[in-house]
């Protein structure tokens, strides 16, 4: 593909990501226009993506084709929901998290959309776009560690930003959603992953997401105690259990992505837009 063409599929994509985030956090507080913004945003960027990769790329966009979406999507849901499940199971066992009762149900609603509309847009940015076309020149695992890297990086501009915590989630995120897209060849897996986790974190038990403040979910809840495991101010996706069970579930998808052929070794990099391998 032609330079300027990859430079006009990145701007388009971009341009929508940046209005669509102004959009969400602009209405966060209002949560029935939160899970109105959040439905559009899925929609507009699920949209965009596709009409610039096919219009950049002339190919079909396999990575976020309608069939098999909606699997692909509830097995991220379920992936991210237990993920998170052994994350802060674990800490409550320790005695670091508590609960004193129901916190916000609108605010949990409100979440929804918000996340709805987080998720979609990084993964699409950052997968489909970061990954992906690193993917091409570098193959699979420098493409994974590169994108990582800037992942994480990008969580130190929250109000909460720690070194630590950006580090967890360049391991814990970065290399393992995109390990996700590299074992299903669709983004709607990552996707439902990123959601599920981001919700979960929020919206059911009310702790901090990489470092953006204070949340209001359904819990009314208490994070304390030892940083390495609570995540501290940053949030439980700088506890030592989201970065262990997040490097086992990257290797589990690298495995997955072995053994159905889709890791793409740099000698034949340029290659990778040629794999269709659906979702399973």
């Amino acid at each position: 593909m032609k330079a300027w063409k990859t430079v006009l599929q990145i701007v388009v994509v971009f341009a929508v990501y940046a209005v669509c985030g102004g959009l969400a956090n602009g209405v966060k507080d209002n949560p029935w226009l939160s899970l109105l913004v959040g439905a559009l945003t899925v929609a507009v960027m699920t949209f965009v993506y596709r009409w610039a990769v096919r219009r950049t790329e002339n190919r079909e966009v396999t990575e976020l084709r309608g069939e098999g979406a909606v699997g692909a999507a509830f097995r991220g849901l379920v992936i991210g929901t237990l993920m998170f499940l052994c994350v802060i199971g674990n800490i409550y066992l320790l005695g670091d998290y508590e609960v004193h009762g129901i916190d916000s149900v609108s605010g949990a609603i409100g979440l929804i959309g918000f996340m709805a509309a987080a998720a979609s847009t990084e993964e699409i940015i950052f997968r489909g776009l970061l990954f992906r076309l690193l993917e091409r020149g570098t193959g699979t695992y420098i493409a994974l560690i590169l994108s990582g890297l800037v992942f994480g990086a990008m969580h130190l501009l929250n109000d909460d930003a720690t070194v630590t915590g950006a580090l967890a989630i360049a391991i814990e995120a970065g290399a393992m959603l995109a390990a996700a897209y590299a074992a299903s060849r669709t983004l709607w897996l990552p996707i439902g992953v990123h959601f599920a986790w981001n919700f979960m974190e929020s919206g059911v038990f009310s702790t901090q997401v990489s470092g953006s403040g204070e949340t209001h979910g359904l819990l009314d809840s208490t994070l304390s105690g030892n940083h390495l495991i609570t995540g501290g101010e940053f949030g439980p996706e700088a506890s030592v259990y989201s970065v262990l069970f997040g490097a086992l579930l990257t290797v589990g998808f690298l495995v997955v992505a072995h053994r159905r052929g889709t890791v793409v070794p740099r000698r034949r990099a340029e290659r990778v837009d040629t794999l269709a391998t659906p979702a399973r």
